[in-house]
C-alpha cells in the first residue's frame, strides 16, 4: 500500500519534469531564432564609418560585443573551420576550444540555420549554426548559439526533487502515524479475535471491555450480545438435558421395575429383598409385603397396567412441557394478534370446566382488544386452572378476569384453596418446584394437591415473559391464592396496520359471532356457576 501511495506521488514528479523540459525545448528554439532574426536585423546596419559590412568575421565580433548572451548561454563564431571570436561573457563551459565540436560545428552543411544538441559535463546544451554571407568576403563563416539547457532546466529539477522528497517524506510520516492509530483502531478488532479464539463450548462467559461510542465499539457490544445469546442458547440445551434426564429417569425406572417384576415372577425368578429405584418400591418374589413367589393374577396386571400407562402419561406431559419451555426461547415463540379480552376469559372458563367440578366464575373483565398471542395466554390461563382444581375440592370457587390498568393488561386466576407460604410465592415459578401448602399437606377428595411435576407455573411465567411482562403470585382477600399475569398493553391502532385474528378463545374465526349479546350471553351464564 505503501508502495503504491509512494508511486502516485513520484509519478505526477516525474510527469511534471517532463512537461517541462518539452516546454523549455520549445522556448530555447524560440530563442534561437531571435537571435537569427536580431543578426538579421544588426547585418542590415552600417558600420562605424557608415559603410556596409564587408567583412563577416568584423560583423559577427560587432554582434556580439552589442548583443550580449544571457547567463545560460554563448556565442562564438567559426571561420573557414576554426573558432575565431566569442561573446565576452564566460560561458558556463566553454565549447569553442574544444576541437571535436567547432569540427562537428564546421561540418554542417546548407544554407539554412541548423540545430541540434550536443552532450558535455554541463548536460545537454542545445545550439544554433547561422551560415553568414557578407558580400566581398568568400570566407565560411558561422555564428554558433548555444543554449544550455540542463542548466536552465536544473531549477525546475530543484523544485521537482523538492516536492517530491516533501511527498516521499510526509508519505513516510503518514505511515508512522497510521500505523499508529490503525494500531490502537484495530485492537478492539483483535481483541474480538483473541476472545474468539478463546471461547469454547464449555466457556462462554468471556466478552469484550467496549470503551468509546464509535463503529468498532458497536462491533465489540454486538458481538458480546452474540456471545450473550450463545450463552443463553448452551445453557438452555444443558438445562433442557439435564431436566429431561433426571424428570424422565423416574417414570422409566418404575415402568421398567414393574416390568421386570412380572417378567421374573412369572418366570419363576427369585431375588431377595426390595429393590427401591426412582424412590418407588420394587416388590420381588420373595417380598414379605407379597408373601413369597407367587403367580400374577389378573386383578395385579391390571394394576400393573394401569400403572405402567399413568407412568407413560406422566412422561408425555413432562416431554410437552419441557418442549414448551425449550420453545420459550425462540423469537418465533409468540404468534402476535387481536385478542379481545373478554373472548379469552370466556373462551378459557368454558374449556376449564372440563378440569373438575368447580364453581367457575368469571369476575370482571375489559372489553379491550389487544396484541397479544392469544393462543399462549390460553394456555397459561389453562395451566393457572389445573394448578387451582389441583388446590381446591369439588363446588370450591376459582374466578378468572382480565382488567386494564396504567396501560397493563392484568389476567388473573383466583381459588379459596390453602393459598401459598410466603417463601414459595417466587419459588414455585422455577422448573420442578413444588409449593407447600399453608395449614396442612394440601385438601383431600377430588383435589390432586402435589401430583404436578413443578413445570407447569415455569410455562406460565415463560409465556408471560414472552409478552414483555411477568407472572406473580398473592393471597386472595376472601382467602387462597390469586395468580396474575401482568403484560404490556399494545394495541392495534398503535401498529398502524390491522393484524390478523388470533383466536384466542378457539371459537369461530367470524368476529361476527362475538358481537355483545353472545359475549353476555356467556358471562351471565358463567357467573351463574
Amino acid at each position: 500500500m505503501m508502495l503504491l501511495v509512494g508511486a502516485a506521488i513520484a509519478a505526477p514528479t516525474v510527469g511534471l519534469i517532463v512537461v517541462w523540459q518539452a516546454q523549455l525545448d520549445a522556448k530555447l528554439d524560440d530563442q534561437l531564432q531571435r537571435e537569427v532574426e536580431n543578426l538579421r536585423h544588426f547585418a542590415k546596419q552600417r558600420d562605424q564609418n557608415g559603410q556596409k559590412y564587408t567583412d563577416g568575421s568584423v560583423l559577427l565580433m560587432r554582434f556580439m560585443t552589442v548583443n550580449l548572451p544571457n547567463r545560460d548561454e554563448t556565442f562564438f563564431s567559426i571561420v573557414d573551420g576554426r573558432a575565431d571570436r566569442r561573446s565576452p561573457k564566460d560561458p558556463p563551459l566553454r565549447l569553442d576550444n574544444k576541437p571535436e565540436v567547432v569540427s562537428k560545428l564546421a561540418a554542417l552543411s546548407g544554407a539554412k540555420t541548423q540545430t541540434g544538441w550536443l552532450d558535455t559535463s554541463k548536460g545537454r546544451v542545445r545550439y544554433g549554426v547561422v551560415p553568414v554571407r557578407v558580400a566581398g568576403d568568400t570566407r565560411d563563416i558561422r555564428l554558433v548559439l548555444l543554449e544550455f539547457r540542463d542548466r536552465q532546466l536544473s531549477e525546475q529539477r530543484r523544485l521537482a526533487k523538492m516536492l517530491l522528497a516533501t511527498g516521499l517524506g510526509a508519505l513516510v510520516f503518514a505511515g508512522l502515524a497510521s500505523w499508529l492509530v490503525a494500531g490502537r483502531v484495530l485492537a478492539p478488532v483483535r481483541l474480538v479475535r483473541q476472545t474468539a479464539a478463546r471461547i469454547s463450548e464449555s466457556d462462554l462467559t468471556q466478552r469484550l471491555n467496549v470503551a468509546g461510542h464509535d463503529d468498532v465499539a458497536a462491533l465489540a457490544h454486538t458481538f458480546n450480545r452474540m456471545l450473550d445469546r450463545l450463552e443463553q442458547a448452551f445453557t438452555a440445551q444443558r438445562r433442557f438435558l439435564d431436566e429431561v434426564g433426571h424428570e424422565l429417569r423416574t417414570p422409566i425406572t418404575v415402568v421398567r421395575g414393574h416390568l421386570e417384576l412380572m417378567d421374573g415372577v412369572t418366570a419363576g425368578g427369585v431375588r431377595g429383598g426390595t429393590a427401591w429405584e426412582g424412590q418407588v418400591p420394587v416388590l420381588d418374589a420373595w417380598s414379605p409385603w407379597n408373601g413369597g413367589p407367587r403367580e400374577l393374577g389378573p386383578e395385579d396386571r391390571a394394576a400393573t397396567r394401569a400403572l405402567v400407562l399413568d407412568e407413560l402419561d406422566r412422561m408425555s406431559r413432562i416431554v410437552d412441557d419441557l418442549l414448551t419451555l425449550a420453545k420459550a426461547e425462540r423469537p418465533d415463540f409468540l404468534t402476535m394478534g387481536e385478542t379481545n379480552l373478554t373472548d379469552l376469559i370466556v373462551d378459557v372458563v368454558a374449556k376449564a370446566r372440563a378440569l373438575g367440578s368447580r364453581h367457575w366464575r368469571v369476575a370482571a373483565v375489559s372489553e379491550e382488544t389487544v396484541l397479544v398471542d392469544g393462543q399462549r395466554l390460553t394456555q397459561a390461563l389453562i395451566q393457572l386452572a389445573a394448578n387451582a382444581v389441583r388446590h381446591t375440592l369439588d363446588g370450591d370457587l376459582i374466578e378468572m378476569g382480565s382488567t386494564i390498568r396504567d396501560d397493563r393488561v392484568l389476567l388473573w386466576v383466583r381459588d379459596t384453596g390453602p393459598g401459598v407460604g410466603p417463601m414459595d410465592k417466587e419459588r414455585i415459578f422455577n422448573r420442578f418446584a413444588q409449593a407447600n401448602l399453608i395449614g396442612a399437606a394440601g385438601k383431600s377428595g377430588s383435589g390432586r394437591a402435589g401430583t404436578g411435576i413443578g413445570l407447569g407455573l415455569a410455562i406460565v411465567r415463560e409465556i408471560a415473559e414472552a409478552h414483555g411482562g411477568t407472572a406473580w403470585v398473592e393471597d386472595a382477600q376472601t382467602g387462597g391464592a390469586r395468580f396474575v399475569l401482568d403484560l404490556p398493553a399494545y394495541y392495534p391502532w398503535e401498529e398502524g396496520h390491522h393484524a390478523p385474528d388470533s383466536h384466542s378463545g378457539g371459537r369461530g374465526g367470524n368476529r361476527l359471532f362475538r358481537g355483545k349479546r353472545l359475549k353476555g350471553i356467556w358471562v351471565r351464564y358463567l357467573r351463574g356457576g
